[in-house]
C-alpha cells in the first residue's frame, strides 16, 4: 500500500479504470479529488480529442490522474475472414433497413504507430501513462521517464509481466479474467490460462519487484482490502464506477447494469475482434451461434458492430451495443464518484 502511495503520489490505493468511451474528465477528476487515482481512456480518441480531455481534467483537479493508451498490433487484413463476418451480420443490418458495409476499417489507431499521440502526452505530461494490449518501444518509455511521467502496463500472465519489467515500466496492472472490457493480453491468438485476479496478483507479487495493481471483479472495500493483503500495491476498479453520474454510460447501459442482465457477462471477441467481457446481448448471441464464422480482427469487427449498433439504436434497439461489465457487475452502486471512493475507503478500513 505504501509503495503505491509513493509511486503514484496517492493518499489511497484506489484506481478508477480508464474505460475508453465510459470514463470522462468529470469522472477522473472526481476520483482524484476524493483521494483515488482517476483515469482517462484515450485509445479510441484522436490526439486532439485526447489533449482536450486531458486539459479538461486538469481544469477540474490539480491532483494526479492516469491516461491510458492502446498498444495493439495492427489488424491482420484477411478479405475472406472479413467477408464471411460481414455476410454473417448482413441479415441483422437488413432487419433494421440497412446494408452491411462493403469493407471494414481500422477505426482506432494503435499508440504504437501514433507519433502525434506520443508527442501530445510528452507535451501535456499527465502524472501517469498506462498501456493496454502491449507496450511501446523502450525509447518512448524512457522519454516518459525523462519527462517525469510514471508508467503502468496491463499483464494477464507472468510472461507479459516479465516483459513489462524488462521494458523499464514502473508498475504492473494484473488483470484477472473477471475484469470487464477488453482483456489486455499482448497476443490475442496465444493460449490464455484465464487466471483469476487473486491468482495472478498473488503470482506477480511473489515474482516481480514492481508494484502490482490488482484489477478484475473488485467492487467494494472488502475486495480492495483482500488484494492489499495478498501483496497488491493498489486495486483498479472499472465496473464499480459505471453507474456514477459522471460516467458517459447511457441510460440503457445503466438500466441493464442495475437489472438482471448484469448477472450474465461473456468474454468474447464478437463485438470488437479481441476478447472483451460485456453483458450478453443479441449481437453476442448471434455472433456465437453454432456455425458462426470467426469475427474479423480487432478493431475491424468493432467497425461493423458500431455501424450495426448505430442503425439499431436509431430505431430504439440497444441489443447490439457494447456494454462492458465485469463479473462483479451485480454489486455496482449508483453513487457520485467522490461518494463512492469515500464508501470504498470506509469499507476497506473495516
Amino acid at each position: 500500500m505504501s509503495g503505491a502511495a509513493h509511486l503514484f503520489e496517492l493518499p489511497n490505493p484506489i484506481i478508477q479504470a480508464p474505460m475508453a468511451g465510459v470514463s470522462t474528465p468529470a469522472l477522473a477528476a472526481a476520483v482524484s479529488e476524493a483521494g483515488g487515482l482517476g483515469s482517462l481512456g484515450i485509445g479510441a480518441s484522436t490526439a486532439a480529442q485526447a489533449r482536450a480531455m486531458i486539459e479538461e481534467t486538469r481544469a477540474l483537479t490539480a491532483r494526479p490522474f492516469n491516461v491510458n493508451v492502446f498498444c495493439h498490433a495492427p489488424a491482420k487484413r484477411d478479405a475472406a475472414r472479413e467477408g464471411a463476418w460481414l455476410r454473417h451480420l448482413a441479415p441483422l443490418f437488413t432487419e433494421f433497413g440497412g446494408a452491411a458495409p462493403e469493407r471494414l476499417d481500422e477505426i482506432y489507431k494503435s499508440f504504437l504507430a501514433d507519433e502525434e499521440a506520443f508527442r501530445m502526452l510528452l507535451d501535456t505530461r499527465p502524472a501517469i501513462v498506462s498501456f493496454h494490449f502491449g507496450i511501446p518501444a523502450r525509447d518512448w518509455i524512457e522519454a516518459f521517464r525523462a519527462a517525469g511521467i510514471r508508467t503502468m502496463a496491463t499483464a494477464t500472465n507472468a510472461e507479459e509481466a516479465a516483459a513489462i519489467e524488462a521494458a523499464g515500466i514502473d508498475a504492473i496492472v494484473a488483470q484477472g479474467i473477471e475484469a470487464g472490457g477488453h482483456r489486455g493480453m499482448f497476443d490475442p491468438e496465444a493460449a490464455d490460462e484465464r487466471l483469476s485476479t487473486f491468482v495472478l496478483t498473488r503470482l506477480l507479487t511473489r515474482t516481480s519487484p514492481l508494484p502490482v495493481v490488482a484489477a478484475g471483479g473488485i467492487m467494494d472495500g472488502a475486495g480492495i482490502r483482500a488484494m492489499l493483503e495478498i501483496g497488491a500495491a493498489a486495486a483498479q476498479l472499472g465496473t464499480a464506477f459505471i453507474l456514477c453520474p459522471e460516467s458517459a454510460a447511457n441510460a440503457n447501459y445503466r438500466d441493464n447494469l442495475k437489472g438482471d442482465r448484469s448477472t450474465r457477462t461473456r468474454l468474447t471477441p464478437v463485438l470488437s475482434g479481441r476478447p472483451a467481457r460485456g453483458m450478453v446481448n443479441r449481437l453476442i448471441r448471434e455472433g456465437e451461434a453454432p456455425g458462426s464464422p470467426r469475427a474479423a480482427d480487432y478493431p475491424l469487427a468493432y467497425d461493423a458492430a458500431k455501424q450495426l449498433s448505430a442503425l439499431a439504436v436509431g430505431q430504439g434497439d440497444h441489443e447490439f451495443a457494447a456494454q462492458w461489465a465485469g463479473q462483479g457487475a451485480p454489486l455496482a452502486r449508483e453513487l457520485p464518484a467522490g461518494e463512492l471512493v469515500r464508501a470504498l475507503l470506509e469499507e476497506m478500513r473495516g
